[in-house]
């Protein structure tokens, strides 16, 4: 046999399915479950402590500093308000495919092989599921962090938004940077 060729030299099932792989911490399928309940849990405390706790909706802004507030707004679009759905239509449609992209996102955390991929998936499917609980709850989903400075006013989002945002830029790391950038799968020419 030559070196590289025995079984500490290929991934084994455990790596793809949340092992290990051979080091302390979570594989990379784990990792990504944990992640997504993790943003999940973070997303709806936040929420409902807004709602319930501070009782937002019946309150001015929570001013937390000179460019940061809390401010109640409902969004029936998707990400920063864009293509709002005002009817029941909409919203289950938008219900309907929000279910649809988070089962394909978790059967591509199924497979992930790396954790800066998982990473990104989790993060991503954890706050998808976070506005998707919103859109069938509340009809919409809740926003509240609004940054701002001077006549500069950022978009209003919370803690989902923001998981889904940095979700995205790992995905794209981990395409661009990561172990499997720039390498040809061997069915490419």
């Amino acid at each position: 046999m030559a070196a590289g060729d025995g079984p500490a030299s290929q991934p084994d099932q455990a790596d793809r399915t949340g092992g290990t792989q051979g080091r302390a911490g979570l594989g990379p399928v784990r990792l990504g479950v944990a992640l997504a309940i993790i943003v999940l849990a973070l997303d709806q405390a936040s929420k409902l402590w807004l709602m319930f706790g501070a009782d937002i909706a019946n309150r001015p802004p929570m001013v937390l500093a000179p460019f940061l507030e809390f401010v109640l707004v409902w969004n029936r679009g998707i990400s920063y308000g864009l293509f709002q759905m005002p009817h029941a239509v909409g919203r289950w449609a938008l219900v309907i495919g929000s279910v649809i992209a988070t089962v394909l996102l978790g059967v591509w955390l199924a497979r992930a092989r790396t954790r800066m991929l998982a990473l990104g998936l989790g993060l991503i499917i954890g706050g998808a599921v976070g506005n998707l609980i919103d859109r069938i709850y509340w009809g919409a989903v809740v926003d509240f962090v609004h940054f701002h400075v001077g006549d500069f006013s950022w978009y209003v989002f919370n803690v989902a938004d923001a998981a889904i945002v940095f979700g995205v830029i790992a995905l794209l790391y981990d395409s661009f940077f990561g172990s499997g950038a720039g390498q040809k799968s061997a069915d490419s020419p």
